[in-house]
């Protein structure tokens, strides 16, 4: 049974399409994911990278993925275009124990609106790990203090989609703050799927030697530069990837992970965390769980990736139902 077809036929549908999806094609896939963790005798998996997002946001961030086929040089439907609530019960089914409500504001003055709303939805969401967000702008150091405060547990920080310098001076007392809590953010510095005049590990590098103590996740293991990037976490101890997207049959295609980096996954395995992306993936949720498989990888790798880093880096137990 092929989910991902069947979704992208009926992601090219329109939105809402995700109701058509059959209860059988349903089963299928919920079987196939809990059944990889099962098998690594897992309580389940932590999605370190998934989005959740005010409505009106969310539909234009679909919005641009629809007509981003020019752009990439393909289609990219979204598997998982369903409701809020759809959404939430999707990853419950597939046994996601903690996730994330990845927002990231792409102009001045949107920040700490995303920040009250994931702050909102974390609270009436209990396997949500609190999400805030910021851009350089004078409010930030404000607004990222009250959220550390307020006990947020991970940060986006997209430097693609906002345009933004991460070294700008602006930013200096927010990443001191971040890192002075211990706090992770999770940070799209790479140039894939489309470069942006900031992205790549130069800016990004300046933060760090700012402040070496950061813990930095770089998302998508910093496609296309992953060889950059994993020079950085070698260089720094808290600076950790998230496989979202990479090895994945749409990715490979485009920007495929070296070969001769392989045995670095080896080596930087207790800093590698399972990302999705979910909702905004163009195939089912468990092909990023195959392709993990495809590394000549062993279980204890596969463990901490899917499960055990983000645990410890959240101080998540074994045994933790709410979050």
């Amino acid at each position: 049974m092929d989910l991902a077809g069947d979704e992208r036929d009926r992601g090219d549908r329109g939105e809402g399409a995700g109701h058509e999806v059959t209860a059988a094609a349903r089963a299928w896939e919920r079987e196939r994911v809990v059944g990889f963790w099962g098998e690594l005798g897992l309580p389940g998996l932590i999605d370190v990278h998934t989005h959740f997002m005010p409505e009106r946001v969310l539909t234009k961030v679909w919005a641009y993925f629809d007509s981003a086929g020019p752009l990439l040089g393909r289609p990219w439907p979204i598997t998982y275009r369903q409701q809020e609530d759809e959404r939430l019960a999707t990853l419950r089914r597939f046994g996601v124990r903690a996730f994330t409500s990845m927002v990231y504001p792409h102009k001045p003055g949107m920040a700490a609106w995303l920040n009250g709303w994931a702050a909102g939805f974390a609270a009436r969401t209990p396997d949500c790990l609190r999400t805030a967000t910021f851009y350089p702008e004078p409010e930030a150091a404000g607004y990222v203090g009250e959220a550390l405060a307020g006990g947020v547990r991970v940060f986006k920080a997209h430097v693609q989609v906002g345009a933004y310098d991460p070294a700008d001076p602006l930013l200096d007392p927010v990443w001191g703050a971040i890192a002075e809590a211990g706090v992770p953010v999770v940070t799209h510095c790479g140039s894939g799927p489309a470069p942006g005049a900031f992205t790549g590990p130069g800016p990004i590098g300046k933060v760090l030697a700012r402040h070496p103590r950061l813990r930095l996740i770089v998302a998508h293991l910093g496609m296309p530069e992953y060889t950059e990037f994993f020079d950085l976490a070698e260089r720094y101890p808290g600076v950790h990837l998230d496989t979202t997207m990479a090895f994945t049959d749409f990715t490979e295609e485009f920007v495929p992970f070296p070969r001769a980096e392989r045995p670095r996954l080896a080596a930087l395995g207790d800093r590698i965390l399972f990302g999705s992306d979910f909702p905004n993936i163009p195939y089912g949720y468990h092909h990023a769980l195959d392709v993990l498989t495809r590394l000549d990888q062993d279980a204890a790798w596969l463990r901490a990736v899917c499960y055990d880093n983000a645990a410890r880096l959240w101080g998540i137990g074994r045994r933790d139902a709410a979050l």
